[in-house]
This record gives C-alpha cells, structure tokens and sequence, in this order.
C-alpha cells in the first residue's frame, strides 16, 4: 500500500532515515534524528503544502518513506522541489521504491513543481538507476563535496522536468 504519511508514520521514517545516517554514506547528516525534530520537520508537509510525505507499507509495516521539500530556501527556486527516497533496509529489489517514487511524482507534478531534484551520494548505483528510470538526467557531479565517515564523498544531481501540460 503506498498513501500520505501521518503522524503515526514518523517513528518508522525516523528508523529507517537513521540507518542511513548511521551506518552508510547515503544520507549527509551526521546525527541521527530524534522524534521531536521530526515531528517539527513534519509540521512542513502535508494538506496543502507543496511539499508532501508518501509512505509504502508490506504486511501492514511502513518500509519505504519518499518526499518533497525545497530545494533552495530563495523564492524563486520555489517551482524545484527536491525528493528524497529510503527504504527500510533489505527492501530493495522488489519494485516497492519504484512505486512509491512514482506515487511521489505524481504528486509533485499535480502540485504543479517545474523541476524536482534529486542529489545521490555516490557511489549508489542503485538509486543512480532508479532516479534515470524515472526520468531523471544527470546534470553532473559534486566531487568530494562532503565528509562523512572519515573521507570525502561526491553527489550527483540530478534533475527530472515536469511534464508538458495537457
């Protein structure tokens, strides 16, 4: 089942975004995320916000968080949302992220976004193939543009154009 996120989401968001934090590379962050940031974090997204929170669930446990956020705090980057994905681990391969990333998308372009962005640390081949199935172009990479885990990491952007109206 893939749906809007509520807020009795957010203890399974924070899990699986805190694997990403904690044992990988994947995300930027350095700290993991406590329940009450992301309740704040929260309080952004959903009704008629721009910006929303999609949820996939196998056997009734949320394993797959994917949303849209700003891109640039600058107003006139208010059209580009960015998007990120995670799925809980051992998850992957089975099309749910693909679905759910789809389910996001959709959302973004009835929102009426004019690009959504996606930034991947690298190396992620997996999540490289899955933003290029969907429709996303490299517009190139950041070399060694964070530090995480005791070395440099570089990011590729990547950029999907709304679909043509009508």
């Amino acid at each position: 089942m893939i749906r809007h996120a509520t807020v009795d989401d957010l203890a399974a968001i924070t899990d699986i975004y805190n694997h990403y934090i904690v044992d990988s590379h994947v995300s930027f962050d350095l700290e993991p995320w406590t329940p009450d940031q992301r309740r704040n974090w929260f309080a952004n997204y959903g009704g008629d916000s721009p910006w929303q929170v999609w949820v996939t669930e196998l056997d009734g446990e949320v394993i797959g968080a994917a949303w849209s956020s700003p891109f640039r705090p600058k107003a006139a980057y208010d059209p580009s949302v960015e998007t990120t994905i995670v799925l809980k681990a051992g998850s992957s391969g089975r099309g749910l992220g693909t679905e759910l990333y789809r389910a996001l998308l959709s959302d973004v372009d009835a929102r009426g976004a004019h690009r959504a962005y996606a930034i991947v640390a690298l190396p992620n081949d997996a999540s490289v193939a899955l933003h290029r199935k969907l429709g996303f172009v490299s517009l190139g990479v950041q070399d060694e543009v964070g530090f995480k885990m005791g070395r440099y990491w570089s990011t590729m952007l990547l950029e999907r154009r709304a679909p043509p109206a009508g």
